[in-house]
């Protein structure tokens, strides 16, 4: 996944210039209108009053945001109209810290202008805002209006309607049914005073002060307190970011995990967020209450059963002081499994861009941090990429690396393996073997531009050979929010994961057809879902079977982003391994739904008898 901290800065530079920027005053007194809130919301998701002057909205203040890019305030009329889908709250830019205080009777006079967070290239939704305002203040200490509660009788079912295809499947122009779709709801509040009661947290406390409750708590749960996401028709409408309008130096944002409660009232303006969309951002927090959330351990291999675990460590350099946590985590958690598919090893020196690609120093690290944890005296395989060809982090050169228990299992090294240099399949005495060990899967083909090149390698296990293929591939960077304007979303990732799934899977085939029993596990960040069409392609012909679908559908999931528990992390296994099915697959869940995580992927452990 793209760096998070990093495009929120860019994204809070762009919000500070394009909100000034489109803040232009019309002064020509034709176009200053008199109106209410409602009347600038209007019952569509723009104004129908985006670029005039307006003069005199009444309001009373009901939050004040006085830091970052998007400082302002937020009003809600005196006075409802009888329209459901007209929101009675308008956020007011002001670019410098507000002059007001909640509770504030005002009067607005500005330009209606309709925001969109992260540009337009981002498909989210735009926000209403008066800019350039003109405030006066009539009074103050006045009562707030009275929240709208948004509970799991109030939130509908249905997510959004299909976007207009005759606007390029925007939902823009489509008039707001707030009792039928659940976006549409939230857009009906926008700007709003809202509140919800005590509701359980489904996405941790993040680095940047928010998490994600849901106010539907039978809404696909999971036992450990999570919203399972399992389908593209099931984005569990029940889920809201949570902020605080108080800054963190003042009142430190409550630390979370899944299955805590946000208990009590939280109340506030429901904004809408480049990261996250429809927000309650918080005048008034609850407190969390412990779910008791610990992190699960698997349990340990027999002697006769071979463990094979995938494991993205999320950026590990030398620099980084999460070594001792991760060997922990697969010493303890993961039971030291005979071999770990370890993804984004950086370099040995991180995103430093010096031309740096070796990454032995990362990898002495981890070896010798896991055998001071009590583990064993792991080796390792892989293949140096070339120089800022695989993605990732600039400078940082990721790749994927085989750590292996060689008291259990021994590495077949085949030379000849390098960055640009495809492995093949070949057939001796009968059986499969690779031409290269470790080797990269055609690197040369289009479909790993700028990604991970997969990395396959030959292990002996008790006198028989097991195909280990490891994955890292595409991001979903650049696809559209399940918030966006446009319904459905695109995926434009999808197109080069499609593609790289069906090399993977043509290169099992090679196995496959040069020994039909060949035992071939591919494994890794395949960065889609279980249910996706990437998954399909790399299912194609019965040459593979993703195993996390063993397990029950609300126990899948190794990922938890936006309030979705999901899956990102798979191991899919040759039909020689589910034939029988003797093997036992396991989530292991250590870091996803904890806010001190070391990684934001849980490992995932396969045991199976070859």
């Amino acid at each position: 996944m793209p760096s998070k901290s990093s495009a929120r800065i860019a994204a809070l530079t762009v919000a500070a210039v394009c909100s000034t920027v489109s803040a232009v005053v019309l002064t020509t007194p034709a176009q200053a209108d008199s109106v209410a809130v409602h009347d600038i919301q209007g019952s569509t998701r723009t104004s129908p009053l985006a670029g005039r002057q307006v003069t005199d909205v009444a309001g009373i203040v009901t939050g004040v945001r006085t830091y970052g890019s998007s400082r302002g305030f937020w009003i809600q009329g005196p006075s409802a109209d009888d329209n459901p889908a007209t929101s009675e709250g308008v956020f007011v830019f002001t670019s410098s810290t507000p002059k007001v205080a909640v509770g504030d009777s005002v009067t607005v006079s500005g330009t209606v202008t309709e925001f969109v967070p992260g540009g337009a290239s981002s498909g989210n939704q735009s926000i209403t805002e008066i800019t350039k305002p003109t405030v006066t203040v009539v009074s103050s200490g006045n009562a707030l209006p009275a929240a709208t509660v948004i509970n799991s009788r109030s939130v509908p079912a249905a997510y959004t309607p299909e976007g207009d295809t005759a606007a390029n499947g925007s939902v823009n122009g489509l008039t707001l049914r707030p009792k039928k779709y659940a976006l549409d709801y939230y857009e009906s509040l926008e700007g709003m005073n809202v509140a919800i009661g005590s509701s359980r947290v489904v996405t941790a406390t993040d680095p940047f002060s928010e998490l994600w409750v849901t106010v539907k708590p039978w809404e696909n749960p999971n036992r450990r307190g999570g919203t399972v996401y399992g389908a593209y028709s099931a984005q569990n409408t029940g889920r809201l970011q949570i902020q605080s309008l108080v800054p963190t130096a003042t009142q430190p944002f409550p630390t979370a995990n899944v299955g805590d409660t946000l208990k009590g009232t939280t109340e506030g303006p429901l904004d809408y967020t480049q990261f996250g969309g429809y927000t309650l951002t918080a005048r008034t927090l609850g407190t969390v209450e412990t779910g008791g959330l610990e992190r699960e351990t698997t349990r340990k291999q027999s002697r006769s059963e071979l463990a094979v675990a995938t494991y993205n460590v999320e950026n590990l350099d030398p620099t980084d002081g999460t070594f001792a946590a991760h060997a922990a985590a697969i010493v303890d958690n993961l039971q030291s499994p005979d071999i770990v598919s370890l993804e984004e090893i950086q370099d040995n020196n991180g995103a430093k861009n010096d031309g740096t690609v070796a990454a032995d120093q990362t990898m002495q690290k981890l070896v010798d941090a896991i055998k001071a944890a009590g583990g064993p005296a792991y080796d390792w395989r892989s293949i140096d990429p070339a120089n800022l060809a695989d993605g990732g982090q600039p400078g940082g050169n990721i790749r994927q690396v085989f750590l292996y228990n060689p008291a259990r299992v021994s590495f077949v090294d085949r030379a000849g393996g390098d960055a640009t240099t495809a492995v093949g399949v070949t057939k001796v005495r009968g059986k499969a073997a690779l031409t290269l060990s470790p080797g990269r899967i055609d690197p040369a083909d289009a479909a790993w531009d700028n990604s991970r090149k997969p990395l396959a390698g030959e292990f002996v296990f008790r006198g028989k050979t097991v195909f280990v293929i490891a994955n890292h591939f595409a991001s979903k960077g650049g696809d559209q929010s399940l918030h966006s304007q446009f319904q459905p979303p695109a995926r434009s990732s999808e197109t080069q994961r499609h593609l790289q799934a069906t090399a993977v899977n043509a290169f099992v085939k090679d196995i496959l057809a040069a020994q039909k029993s060949a035992d071939v596990v591919t494994l890794g960040d395949i960065n889609d879902f279980e249910f996706s069409q990437t998954t399909k392609l790399l299912e194609a012909d019965g040459a593979l079977y993703p195993a996390i679908k063993s397990l029950p559908k609300s126990e899948r999931y190794s990922y938890v982003y936006q309030g979705n528990s999901q899956v990102l992390d798979q191991i899919l296994i040759s039909p020689s391994i589910r034939k029988d099915c003797d093997f036992t697959y396991d989530s292991v869940h250590v870091n996803a739904e904890f806010s001190d995580q070391i990684s934001d992927h849980d490992p995932q452990v396969l045991r199976f008898r070859p």
